[in-house]
């Protein structure tokens, strides 16, 4: 076995996460009555979403102020009246219950049985222990890492410091480590950072960025076993 201890990205990784915002947002809309609108405004929410969670990494704006600040931006874009704050908690509140696996999650975490496997998330708290366990995944992990709870964040060398630590894991422990997630920016750029190997779980084939480099990039999540037991080499 080439590596003994696997770091799980959540969102895009294991858990559907366009799925689930996609869910959230049309039951927040029915819940204040106004379901007409999730067409209109499901496209614009992904775009503002994305950069301010991007803007989130950079360290410019806060997981509190990101909650309710997408809604604020997007209804004012819209031109509605509606209250950013009350929308953000029932957002919340239905992409808590959105499980939503990706094709082969549960496949590949029982086809290794003899890794230690973890979850490193840059989401927010509450939703992220509600969405894994309530998933088919609930008791795949031996340890649930996340931004929010441990003041640091992907690609930042705390968070990992953090996960070493509570794995029981040192500096020579490295080489049997892998992080595997959707995005270079934060779970690639960090895992090279912090000198443990990475793998690009590139499933919506997104284009490269020369400057952040994956040990390993894979399409789809079956690729990754035969990873994980050394029978294919580095990229």
């Amino acid at each position: 076995m080439k590596y003994e201890v696997l770091l799980f990205d959540a969102d895009d990784t294991l858990f559907d996460y366009k799925m689930g915002e996609s869910y959230a947002l049309q039951e927040a809309f029915r819940e204040f009555g106004k379901p007409e609108c999730f067409e209109a405004c499901l496209t614009t929410y992904q775009r503002i979403n994305k950069a301010l969670w991007k803007d989130m990494e950079l360290g410019l704006v806060s997981s509190a102020d990101l909650r309710v600040e997408r809604f604020a931006r997007l209804f004012a874009e819209h031109g509605y009246k509606l209250d950013p704050g009350a929308f953000s908690d029932s957002y919340l509140k239905h992409l808590c219950a959105a499980s939503f696996l990706m094709e082969g999650a549960l496949e590949l975490c029982a086809a290794l049985p003899d890794c230690t496997l973890a979850v490193i998330t840059n989401g927010i708290k509450e939703v992220q222990y509600s969405r894994i366990r309530g998933s088919q995944l609930h008791d795949a992990f031996s340890h649930i890492i996340i931004s929010e709870e441990v003041g640091s964040q992907k690609p930042e060398p705390g968070i990992f410091d953090y996960a070493f630590n509570r794995l029981g894991l040192g500096p020579e422990d490295k080489s049997k480590v892998l992080i595997i997630g959707d995005t270079l920016s934060s779970d690639i750029k960090g895992g090279n950072a912090y000198g443990i190997d990475t793998c690009w779980f590139n499933v919506r084939l997104q284009p490269a960025d020369l400057g952040i480099v994956p040990t390993y990039e894979i399409r789809s999540l079956s690729e990754l076993v035969p990873i994980v037991s050394g029978e294919v080499g580095q990229a």
